[in-house]
């Protein structure tokens, strides 16, 4: 599934001519093209989807739109590894996590 994401604008600059922005979404940064909102500011909100500021947005409404994605899991379905969510999904655990390493029965782990 793909989101309309509310972000908040950190930066704004300029790459191969198109005016671009950081932005936030709720923790996680992603670059994104401000073609079709040509007067959003740093600090402003704006609804993000595939990589567009598609509509300006106040900052109260961002705010409760990403407490509830979250709560829902949402956004870590649209900004988390794809890979980590595949494994889990196929039902193996992510290879990768923080932690001690946990070996197979059959098995010994070295440090």
């Amino acid at each position: 599934m793909c989101l309309a994401v509310p972000g908040r604008v950190l930066d704004i600059g300029e790459k191969d001519g198109t005016r671009m922005a950081t932005v936030d979404f709720g923790g996680v940064q992603k670059e994104v093209c401000l073609e079709y909102l040509p007067d959003l500011q740093v600090g402003e909100y704006a609804i993000v989807h595939v990589g567009f500021a598609l509509q300006r947005l106040d900052e109260e409404s961002a705010r409760q739109t990403l407490e509830l994605f979250a709560e829902l899991g949402m956004l870590q379905e649209e900004f988390g590894d794809p890979w980590e969510q595949a494994a889990e999904a196929g039902g193996d655990p992510w290879p990768f996590a923080d932690g001690p390493a946990v070996a197979a029965p059959h098995e010994e782990v070295t440090p």
